[in-house]
């Protein structure tokens, strides 16, 4: 296929464009001359008010005064994401970075900067003794006007939205939309009927040409193309897994006609990354990265590990009063199996949540207790069957707790629930 044609080629460039910090403000730099050159011929219709017009001096003095400080101030934008990326890389988690670059405040800054550096750049050509863009020069100043706006609510974002437990918050918001879309989605295209899927061993098996991390499947171009073939499909590998070139990761079963592998594989994006598109287990892996991050002796920050276990409960109890059976068949319109998707259980994702925390943790009591009534808040909440899965990691963390804590007096305490970790109490 050609180079935009595949929904993977193009699912690759919409990650670009989300991520990117230079479209938006090339955008805006195009859009301030254009409106520049409108600002012009308004100007020349000799309507604007006695009380906008400008000596030559003064308005090349304005517009050239424009000019240096948007220059100044995209400077300084910059250097407040050199800020951000050695914090989040530092003390947060590398992962939050790609999270942090599709920030629509950020780019509208950067657009609305670039955007009035062109316009009163293109103005400023213009002014002359006998001629001055009287209408234009006061666009400008009101763009300066937006332009201070929008940065003193970036920086208000900045210093507020950086915290662990800002993006503790905005990470779960970001997974569990994520999570629920995905299940709404698996609930309208499973089979009417049992859903089952040919038996017999697979007559076709698809390989990776390249080698990558599971972005995203195209799950209706998937069901679509069974369909085609009167066929199904039987994905091998979860979202967010790496696979290296040769891997197998579709078997095909049954079938009329062979699917062509290349059309297949284009309904599968890879790339050097998970993304949280298709994969709400990325969040989570983002909000223990940053807990046990917090956990290490270089930083020695508790509370913050507590403060982010407290998004991860939310997590997994939108998880967890969900239907997760580890493998989702999904149907085509009239209702026969055409692709089988491996998932995540709930076993995955409380071992995924709990598992290093606990090893980081296991030495701090606030950490134990907090962890503690967690598991046993999950208990009183989530339905019977996810039980066993929580009553093991209350076991797990028992026997770190017995490890750690040689002193009778010390693990008695290090084994109370605390919804604060020290300090709070756990409801009886």
């Amino acid at each position: 296929m050609g180079v935009l044609t595949s929904w993977a080629a193009r699912f690759r460039l919409r990650q670009y464009i989300k991520a990117s910090l230079w479209i938006v403000p090339l955008f805006g730099l195009v859009l301030g001359v254009l409106l520049a050159e409108l600002a012009l011929v308004a100007d020349s219709t000799d309507r604007p008010p006695s009380g906008w017009h400008y000596s030559a001096t003064t308005a090349s003095g304005v517009l050239s005064a424009i000019v240096g400080a948007m220059v100044a101030l995209l400077g300084f934008v910059v250097t407040i994401g050199v800020l951000v990326v050695q914090q989040a890389t530092g003390t947060l988690s590398p992962r939050y970075m790609r999270l942090w670059y599709r920030d629509r405040l950020q780019k509208a800054v950067l657009a609305t900067f670039t955007g009035t550096f062109a316009f009163a750049f293109s103005l400023l050509r213009s002014v002359e003794t006998d001629s001055v863009p009287d209408l234009g020069v006061t666009l400008a100043g009101v763009a300066v006007a937006v332009s201070l706006v929008l940065l003193l609510i970036y920086l208000n974002r900045f210093t507020h939205s950086l915290r662990p437990v800002a993006i503790a918050e905005l990470v779960t918001r970001m997974g569990e939309a994520v999570f629920t879309s995905g299940a709404a989605a698996i609930r309208d295209a499973a089979p009417r009927g049992d859903g089952t899927v040919p038996s017999d061993g697979p007559v076709m098996r698809v390989r990776t040409g390249s080698g990558g991390a599971i972005q995203a499947f195209d799950v209706a171009g998937l069901v679509a193309e069974a369909a085609r073939h009167d066929c199904v499909f039987v994905v091998t590998r979860l979202i967010g897994d790496f696979v290296p070139p040769g891997t197998v990761l579709i078997e095909v079963h049954g079938g009329t006609s062979k699917p062509d592998p290349d059309r297949v594989t284009d309904l599968v994006a890879l790339g050097s990354e998970r993304t949280i598109e298709q994969d709400p287990a990325f969040a989570l892996r983002v909000l223990v990265d940053i807990a046990i991050r917090a956990l290490s002796p270089a930083v020695n920050d508790p509370t913050t590990a507590v403060q982010v276990v407290n998004y991860i409960e939310s997590f997994l109890h939108t998880v967890g009063s969900a239907r997760l059976p580890g493998r989702y068949v999904l149907a085509d319109r009239d209702g026969h199996a055409r692709l089988v998707l491996p998932g995540r259980d709930w076993e995955n994702f409380l071992q995924l949540a709990v598992c290093e925390i606990r090893e980081y943790g296991g030495s701090s009591v606030q950490v134990c207790r907090r962890l503690r009534a967690m598991l046993e808040d999950l208990l009183g909440i989530l339905p019977q069957s996810q039980h066993a899965a929580v009553r093991a990691e209350i076991g797990l963390l028992r026997e770190s707790i017995e490890r750690e804590f040689t002193d009778p007096a010390r693990r008695a305490i290090a084994q109370q629930p605390d919804n604060q970790g020290i300090g709070g109490r756990y409801p009886s």
